[in-house]
C-alpha cells in the first residue's frame, strides 16, 4: 500500500530514515551514508515542513503487513519534479522496492505535468549514482555544495558535495 505522509507520521518516519542511512543499522543496506556523515540525516521537525508544503509530499509504502518498508519525497517545481530521500529500509534493499518507488514517483510526477525528474546525490555515492544512471538518470555535470550547517542533519566527516541527475518525462 502506498499512501500520502500525515503529519501524525513524521516521528515515525524519521526514525526509519534515519536508521536507512545513518549509523551502524544503515550498513546492513547499501545505500548507508554513514562512512562520511555523522549525526541524523533528518527529524520530526523537518519532515512535518516537508509535509506540509503545498508544493511536496512524502509517498510511504507499506508491505503486506503494514510495516514501513520505503518512502520517497516529491516536491513540483514548476515543470520538473524533485525526488529526494529514496529510502528502503536496509533489510529488504536489493528487492526492488526503491525500483517501484521510484517508478511510482516518476508516475506521480507525469500526472502533475511535469517535464523531467531530479535529483541531487552526495557525489561520493559512486555506486547509488550509478543505480540511477541504470534507470534513466544523467549526471548533468552540475555540482552543488553540501551546504547543510545544521548538525542535527549531518556533520561531514570529509567535504562532501552534491551532483545533480535528471530524468526527461514522457507525458
Amino acid at each position: 500500500m502506498i499512501r500520502n505522509a500525515q503529519p501524525a507520521d513524521a516521528g515515525i518516519l524519521a526514525s526509519f530514515i534515519n536508521k536507512a542511512y545513518r549509523g551502524d543499522s544503515s550498513r546492513s543496506g547499501w545505500t548507508t551514508e554513514a562512512d562520511f556523515l555523522d549525526g541524523t540525516r533528518t527529524d520530526k521537525e523537518l519532515l512535518l515542513r516537508v509535509i506540509e508544503n503545498p508544493q511536496s509530499r512524502i509517498l510511504l509504502y507499506f508491505d503486506e503487513d503494514q510495516i514501513l518498508a520505503g518512502c520517497v519525497e516529491l516536491r513540483k517545481e514548476n515543470d520538473q519534479m524533485y525526488l529526494g530521500m529514496l529510502t528502503v529500509d536496509p533489510e529488504r534493499q536489493g528487492q526492488g522496492l526503491g525500483k517501484m518507488l521510484m517508478k511510482v514517483a516518476e508516475s506521480e510526477a507525469v500526472e502533475s505535468g511535469c517535464q523531467a525528474m531530479y535529483m541531487t546525490v552526495i557525489t561520493r555515492r559512486d555506486k547509488l549514482i550509478a543505480w540511477y544512471e541504470r534507470h534513466g538518470y544523467v549526471n548533468t555535470g552540475e555540482v552543488k555544495p553540501f551546504s547543510f550547517d545544521d548538525p542535527r542533519y549531518g556533520q561531514p566527516k570529509e567535504p562532501l558535495e552534491f551532483t545533480v541527475l535528471k530524468k526527461p518525462l514522457i507525458s
